[in-house]
């Protein structure tokens, strides 16, 4: 069954039974480990294999936005993530040169993360999120996740395990892993398995499941190096975007990452101190080279998200280069199919609920795909006007035009999930209401000065706005039928009349799946739909 390099195991030859867990997460990057707490949020155990028995050398700062934060925050992990990271008082900048030796054409700035809080802090209309964005390596955010996984007494961490095959069967997987310490092979019988193994997943390999490219490949190479000097001549956090390249200044003294586009001919990197001076005018000599790597442009999508009880999440999922510019993606797929995945194991969500993962974060890979087209498309047409001969003011005004290269709140766009199959419409006159079903819940204070999402529960929240406390009986109906729901009175008619609504249900990644001015007609419906259980067959009135 595995394709590639992926020897195939016979699973039926391993004599000793398989050990038994409700999820196997393969993989313990950012992904991996998120999805497994995510499950242990729940009350759901898993083990994970990670093939390395030491961390990954990630030393591209990795942008957390601020929606990244606040999903982690969820988890109680954003201190944790925040401690010791880039200096939240430095600002950062894109710099859009014809040259690195010549003035910019445009800067433009990122405030710092302290400077966002405060203004998220004053923000009235819950638009901005709670937290700041987060600037911090690779390299280290995976090992703070994992020193929080190994502390959890739900997840199983197995670092020097490798995963090398697996068995589909009707309601389960068996998966064949090999314990690199005793070179033992083993079975683990699972109920689900996630794929969270990186941009070359051993998963989606045995799956046999192909990546849809969006753009012809080109080729580009990253090249990891120090520059004393770069640092002297820009000091500021920046990225400067010149001669179609990016070179970004990372963490750590005078370190810096440069993306090249490359051509057709340069198959091969033989010595990437002289393409950085023939490209850039960077003057290096062969010990400052720390590492370099050739990637193709092709921005892959899985063309699935899953194959029986198998399901990818993260780079598993979406090839995305750089894979630092794709964190909170990342972050997305795995507290999505982690609170579904627990809802299955449960016994409370309907096949229909794990079904929506793919519907939904497949959407979400595909729009973040367009912008990174965009986004390494605007370097290039920089390139190709500056070398025509385009003017300063012409180049500056055309830049202005594009999507920024970075955006620090990270907030989804409204109404991200409104034709998700787990989200229910009704037609109670209220279409044109500043919430609508599949948006993000807005991040108010309340007036005793609480964030909302901290009161909210850790599965469904209904948020009662009315006088009554109308939704008393709605979540006692469905905890009867075994579903988790917590009943949030927060009776506020300045925020009942500024929403136009009395009742909402939020599900456990703050987006709201239902709301009404008052109670429905069939309560009962609205919870098979927005749990799995059965798609919307009509309209409520």
């Amino acid at each position: 069954m595995a394709g590639g390099d992926v020897r195939p195991v016979q699973l039926e030859s391993i004599d000793m039974p398989p050990s038994r867990t409700p999820v196997l997460v393969v993989g313990a990057g950012p992904t991996g480990c998120v999805l497994a707490l995510e499950l242990a949020h729940h009350g759901v155990s898993s083990v994970i294999i990670e093939r390395a028995a030491g961390l990954p050398r990630h030393p591209e700062l990795n942008l957390v936005s601020g929606r990244g934060m606040e999903l982690l925050r969820r988890l109680g992990l954003a201190e944790r993530i925040r401690a010791n990271s880039v200096d939240p008082d430095s600002q950062a900048s894109v710099v859009w040169s014809r040259s690195i030796d010549k003035p910019p054409v445009l800067v433009t700035s990122v405030p710092s993360a302290n400077e966002l809080g405060r203004r998220y802090a004053t923000s009235a209309g819950g638009n901005a999120p709670i937290e700041p964005y987060v600037l911090l390596s690779g390299t280290d955010l995976t090992a703070r996740l994992r020193d929080i996984v190994r502390e959890h007494p739900l997840i199983d961490l197995r670092e020097g395990w490798t995963f090398t095959d697996l068995r589909l069967e009707p309601r389960r997987t068996i998966a064949a892993v090999l314990d690199g310490g005793t070179r033992t092979r083993h079975m683990i019988e699972t109920d689900y398995l996630a794929g969270c193994d990186g941009a070359q997943s051993t998963v989606r390999r045995c799956l046999s499941v192909p990546l849809d490219a969006a753009l012809t490949p080109e080729h580009h190479c990253t090249i990891y190096f120090r520059s004393e000097l770069l640092t002297r001549r820009l000091p500021s956090r920046s990225t400067i975007i010149a001669s179609g390249a990016a070179l970004t200044r990372q963490s750590g003294a005078d370190l810096w990452i440069g993306q090249l586009p490359l051509d057709q001919d340069e198959t091969a990197i033989t010595d990437p101190a002289a393409l950085l001076h023939q490209r850039l005018g960077i003057s290096l000599d062969a010990s400052q080279i720390l590492q370099v790597t050739q990637w193709q442009e092709a921005l892959g999508i899985a063309r699935t998200y899953r194959r029986g009880t198998v399901y990818l999440a993260g780079q598993s999922a979406h090839r995305f280069h750089p894979p630092s510019d794709a964190i909170d993606i990342c972050l997305g797929d795995a507290i999505d199919l982690g609170w579904k995945l627990a809802a299955a194991v449960c016994r409370w969500g309907g096949p229909g609920l794990l079904v929506s993962y793919e519907a939904e974060r497949r959407q979400r890979a595909v729009l973040e795909r367009e912008l990174l087209s965009r986004s390494l498309e605007a370097r290039q047409r920089f390139r190709r006007l500056a070398a025509a001969g385009a003017s300063r003011d012409y180049l500056a005004d055309v830049l202005r035009e594009e999507p920024p290269q970075i955006d620090p709140a990270g907030t989804s766009p409204s109404g991200e999930y409104a034709t998700s199959s787990v989200v229910w419409h009704d037609d109670d006159g209220t279409e044109n209401a500043p919430i609508q079903p599949g948006s993000r819940l807005p991040a108010i204070r309340t007036r005793a000065g609480h964030q909302l999402y901290d009161m909210l529960g850790p599965q469904f929240t209904l948020l009662d706005l009315t006088d009554e406390r109308d939704g008393r009986p709605l979540v006692d109906a469905a905890r009867s039928r075994g579903i988790p729901m917590t009943h949030l009175s927060l009776p506020d008619l300045a925020v009942r009349d500024r929403w136009r609504t009395g009742l909402l249900l939020v599900r456990p990644d703050h987006h709201v799946v239902w709301r009404t001015i008052d109670r429905p007609s069939d309560w009962g419906a609205v919870l098979d739909v927005v749990t799995g259980h059965r798609p919307q067959d009509h309209v409520n009135t």
